[in-house]
């Protein structure tokens, strides 16, 4: 296929062939560029002349995307601490202090310097791409709207000495966490491109949510006389609005079985209707929800990472193009187009590339043995870097004396991982296992054994030896009869974690007390709920050092995974997916901060402790179940922190019915429309979205066949394929012709023929 092609040369601005150092040093360069625009899936149409691609290799470099990051975290951090700060011990509005708030211009001044990085980061971007395809990118063109914007109303908040009422600036910042992401923009295309389907189902949801909204209203007032079913009436299908609310939260199983209680304590033929009702909505059109997002959105998916494989391959033809030889070393034409290996190693040890995947490639280019690398080949070989490695443990060392070579053996040895595993699930049951030695009584006083008892500390050591009769001193550190003991001690500051840190399981010590009359011999007991008093124990006790090391073992614990190989396929695969699904976390986070400002900016004030307002009732006057009386009162909007947290309990959409009751009642019925919109959001739309690539990155895994192996010169090493491979098999390989009608069309590199 190469061979049949004309040898090509890639220079800025110009024709003709290249035959001076510095032209084949901007052919370097330019290959360099193109191979790290192929690997990070970016496009290659931007300024190739050797001062643009100086600049446009500084600006991806590890320095300015990590400030570039910082000042998105930055910007975006900037909600917890301005007006309304977030800076309270709790968001309780009955027990939470006056917040500390930023004077006028600290904030202000933070964010203004975000900004100009921004502004910065838009005008190298605009300048790398030109001013052609600046006008096409929609992206950028939103990034100069959002800047703009942002500038004016930040400038609009200083003159008003940052007492307005609204910053919309608030609800833009999201946007610089999006367009700094590819696959987060690929993400929202294709929820963009599955809205559609989902609109679909969310109408027979609608219709089946509408008619036995309906049908209920009917069949719960035919008997109005009847004081059982006029209590159902009233309390769940009073009018439309109750009716339909009722039901929406019924569809999510939030309030099952309380809305059919009181029907069915009248009849056990009314439990049809909500059966059947959450037959069909909850289990059928639920699920079916699930598999069509599903379906469709693995569709999108594949056409997302279609157009990044096609960017893949573009990326390395245009590299291949400005590397392809012209003549011999003679001057003689070669009989064999292709890349000079000498030439492609050059390149790659300036590549920005993973030191074992550019191994990996290195070794492949020398098993061609110094001949032309052909086209398809010099494609295969970027295939390495989408696969993520998992390195296996390094040899064991070779030791000449007999005691070390049998200790290898034993501490090596299968067997005494069992052993460890079998001591830390002792000490864990040792932990668990509840103790006689401190009465409940006791706990919270002063005194924490009664009468002229003593309290007893024991450092227990594996062996079984214990130092004890120490006894606690007037400041609550342990005191020997002759000495004072410092813990830790002076030669060993690492304390416990030296049990913890090796692969040798060592049974760990732990702290036990008694409280022992004198002359008692009683065993001590493990100091699990010890109370402790800060004033009188100082900020790290014995206490607080008993419970560390207490869940140090719980942790410990942890290392029988590996030893269980289903247990440690499932713990790979989600390790994996926290990789892998990083780009629906991020749409994730860009959703949660847009709602939790808007419901600052809909609902700041409106939760009021009891007895400032006529509309909060007492609390043991409240209803069963409200939210006052269940003391929901930390779940408002009066702060950037406790907004998220509020909509992350509405997202789990556990008694979600009681904060959209609460609201309802405090700030009106149109609350219930920001609510259930949140709900659609976050509980229906996103689950649904990341149950979809879950189960196909699960169902990759698990398949035998998703896993291949590759010898690099005598080490073996174990590859996994990442999100972008998964779906390799079945997505289409780009067409040479497509590739070089791509090429040809680029505004900054012209190819000779």
């Amino acid at each position: 296929m190469a061979a049949e092609a004309q040898p090509l040369l890639g220079r800025d601005r110009g024709g003709g062939q290249a035959h001076s150092g510095a032209d084949q040093e901007l052919c370097i360069d330019q290959a360099v560029v193109f191979i790290e625009d192929a690997i990070k899936y970016r496009s290659i149409y931007h300024r190739l002349d050797a001062g643009s691609l100086w600049l446009y290799r500084w600006y991806y470099s590890n320095v300015c995307q990590r400030v570039l990051g910082f000042t998105i975290f930055l910007i975006l951090a900037l909600a917890f601490v301005e007006v309304p700060s977030s800076f309270t011990r709790t968001a309780d509005v009955r027990y939470r202090s006056q917040p500390w708030q930023p004077p006028c211009g600290l904030t202000e001044t933070i964010e203004a310097l975000c900004l100009l990085v921004f502004l910065a980061d838009l005008s190298v971007k605009g300048y790398l791409v030109g001013q052609a395809q600046l006008q096409q990118n929609l992206w950028l063109l939103a990034y100069f709207v959002v800047l703009v914007v942002s500038v004016v109303d930040w400038i609009v908040s200083l003159s008003l000495n940052c007492e307005e009422s609204l910053r919309v600036r608030r609800l833009l910042r999201p946007f610089f966490l999006l367009q700094n992401s590819s696959m987060m923009k690929k993400t929202l295309k294709c929820i963009r491109w599955s809205l559609p389907e989902m609109a679909s189902v969310g109408l027979l949801l609608t219709i089946h949510l509408c008619l036995f909204t309906v049908i209920g209203m009917l069949l719960f007032t035919i008997a109005e006389k009847d004081e059982a079913q006029n209590k159902e009436r009233l309390t769940y299908f009073r009018n439309l609005p109750e009716a339909l609310t009722s039901l929406l939260v019924l569809l999510t199983t939030s309030n099952n079985p309380d809305v059919m209680i009181p029907a069915y304590t009248q009849n056990r033929a009314y439990a049809l209707f909500f059966i059947i009702f959450t037959l069909i909505g909850s289990l059928f059109l639920m699920n079916l929800l699930t598999a069509i997002i599903y379906n469709q959105f693995r569709g999108y998916l594949m056409k997302s990472l279609q157009t990044s494989l096609f960017r893949r391959r573009l990326g390395a033809r245009a590299a291949y193009e400005v590397l392809t030889l012209q003549a011999g070393p003679n001057g003689t034409t070669s009989e064999l187009v292709g890349v000079n290996p000498e030439n492609f190693l050059r390149v790659l040890q300036k590549t920005q590339l993973n030191k074992i995947h550019k191994q990996a490639i290195i070794q492949k280019v020398h098993s061609y043995e110094g001949r032309p690398i052909l086209a398809d080949e010099f494609q295969k070989l970027f295939d390495e870097v989408d696969k993520g490695i998992v390195k296996e443990r390094p040899p064991k060392p070779q030791y000449q004396s007999p005691f070390l070579q049998t200790a290898q053996f034993i501490f090596s040895h299968r067997y005494f991982d069992y052993l460890g595993n079998l001591i830390a699930l002792g000490n864990l049951l040792s932990i668990c296992v509840p103790g006689a030695g401190l009465k409940p009584a006791a706990w919270g006083t002063e005194r924490l054994c009664p009468g002229d008892s003593q309290l007893h500390f024991h450092l227990v050591l594996p062996a079984g030896a214990a130092v004890q009769g120490v006894r606690a001193g007037p400041t609550g550190l342990p005191v020997l009869p002759q000495q004072r003991v410092r813990w830790p001690p002076d030669h060993h500051p690492a304390g416990f974690g030296d049990f913890y840190s090796g692969r040798v399981p060592i049974a760990a010590p732990r702290m036990v007390c008694d409280c022992r009359e004198p002359g008692d011999t009683t065993w001590p007991v493990t100091c699990l709920t010890a109370p402790r008093k800060p004033e009188q124990y100082g900020p790290l006790s014995l206490w607080d050092m008993t419970r560390l090391v207490n869940i140090l073992i719980v942790i410990r614990f942890l290392r029988i995974i590996p030893s269980i190989k289903p247990t440690a396929v499932v713990a790979s695969t989600i390790l994996g997916l926290i990789q892998n699904l990083r780009a629906f976390g991020g749409i994730l986070v860009v959703v949660y901060y847009v709602f939790a400002m808007i419901g600052i900016n809909l609902f700041r004030g409106v939760i009021v402790p009891p007895g400032n307002s006529s509309l909060v009732p007492d609390n043991s006057s409240a209803p069963c179940g409200s939210f006052e009386q269940l003391g929901y009162w930390p779940n408002n909007f009066d702060d950037f922190a406790a907004a998220l947290i509020t909509l992350w309990d509405v997202m789990v959409v556990n008694n979600w019915q009681v904060i959209l009751e609460a609201y309802k009642h405090y700030s009106g019925p149109w609350s219930m429309v920001y609510f259930v919109l949140w709900w659609l959001v976050s509980s229906v739309i996103w689950i649904n979205l990341f149950l979809a690539l879950l189960l196909e990155n699960f169902l990759h895994r698990w398949d035998p066949q998703g896993h291949k192996q590759l010898l690099v010169g005598t080490k073996q090493i174990t590859y996994e394929m990442s999100v972008e491979l998964m779906f390799r098999d079945i997505l289409e390989e780009p067409k040479e012709e497509e590739l070089m009608e791509k090429l040809h069309k680029h505004p900054h590199l012209h190819l000779c023929r």
